[in-house]
């Protein structure tokens, strides 16, 4: 997977198909009558565009969702060269689900064809979605799934995201061992799948859960609260289960108290990297890319265009659940360093995948 990992502000190849539509308007290609946009049973009425995509983003404090938007921004470009798309109409906030419900209907009052949103929750913006498909457009739910039948989740499995460190972990440790976790934003959809996931590895290799703290995906806070475990358990405990966007402060926490003999997971971010090699620790960061953002642009433009989503290609009724890439583990991280030579610590690992890929999805 290592090829193809995207380096933010490289081009990507675009080889783009339109099809030829029905004299469509610009106006979505559906009736609004599918239940998950335009990919239904019969497949979708093919439009010419150009198209209007919306985004609804409800939190913005993770570098991670800057460079989702940035990808999407990219990739989008290189529609817009070939004439296929005409606006991008970007809703990115720190706002509560009344807050996203919002972002959506004036994405829909705005006239968008279709909405790429990073949702706050699983159902609570289901109302929303109906609306928004009863007026035609169609919806694509990233990083996280939602429950709505009106939308396609394009994501990774966050259970099976956070079951790859757990398991490395429990190996590493061994049945008894005493582990303290650090999580995201509680109550939001990735960070439950994740952590569930993680609990079911724990429990099944006899692993102890002592406490576990929430730092809101910001490396500040996983510093403070690794800080804090390590005053209250720092004696007993003899792992950590980080997620990303907090795995850096979880690491300079254990460094600043001279505990590396605690073993820690890791994350794919390029700052992350740099100081585990400095550390000179065995951890491991499982990619969680940013790109399927501008992977569900694909999907929205392609479906848009009169094509569909292969049905046999769906869990759950509407969920891609795309390929997570390799790990990174310690006895490559000098290729995955250089990989990210030149990138700012915050910058994830990436992988958005091409045309030719989301097609194999299609029917």
């Amino acid at each position: 997977m290592r090829g193809r990992l995207f380096a933010m502000g490289a081009a990507t190849t675009l080889a783009l198909a339109a099809c030829g539509g029905n004299g469509g308007d610009g106006g979505n290609g559906g009736d609004g009558q599918d239940t998950a946009g335009t990919g239904g049973e019969e497949g979708g009425e093919a439009a010419a565009g150009p198209f209007t995509i919306g985004v609804s983003n409800g939190f913005t404090g993770s570098e991670w969702r800057t460079q989702m938007i940035a990808n999407i921004e990219e990739v989008f470009a290189e529609y817009e060269e070939q004439g296929l798309v005409d606006e991008l109409i970007i809703e990115s906030d720190d706002v509560d689900e009344a807050g996203q419900i919002e972002q959506i209907r004036n994405l829909v009052n705005q006239g968008v064809d279709a909405i790429i949103i990073n949702p706050n929750s699983p159902d609570a913006l289901n109302a929303a979605f109906e609306e928004a498909a009863a007026e035609g457009v169609n919806i694509y739910a990233v990083d996280q799934a939602v429950t709505s039948e009106a939308v396609r989740n394009i994501v990774i499995d966050q259970s099976e995201w956070a079951q790859i460190s757990a398991e490395w972990l429990a190996e590493e440790l061994g049945e008894g061992a005493q582990i303290v976790g650090v999580n995201g934003i509680a109550g939001h959809p990735a960070n439950e799948a994740r952590w569930g996931g993680a609990q079911e590895v724990f429990e099944e290799h006899g692993i102890e859960v002592v406490a576990q703290g929430n730092a809101n995906w910001s490396q500040a806070e996983g510093q403070t609260v690794m800080q804090e475990l390590l005053g209250q358990y720092g004696d007993t405990i003899d792992g950590v289960w980080a997620q990303d966007g907090v795995a850096e402060g979880v690491l300079r926490a254990l460094i600043d108290e001279d505990r590396l003999d605690i073993t820690t997971t890791g994350e794919a971010r390029a700052g992350y990297l740099r100081l585990w090699d400095e550390a000179g620790i065995d951890t491991i960061g499982v990619v969680n890319p940013p790109g399927v953002g501008a992977t569900a642009l694909r999907f929205a433009l392609l479906e848009l265009q009169g094509e569909s989503i292969d049905e046999s290609q769906l869990e759950n009724g509407n969920t891609v659940f795309l390929p997570l890439p390799d790990s990174v583990t310690s006895s490559e991280l000098d290729a995955w360093l250089a990989d990210v030579e030149g990138q700012p610590d915050g910058y994830s690992v990436d992988v958005i995948l091409s045309e030719d890929e989301v097609r194999d999805y299609l029917q």
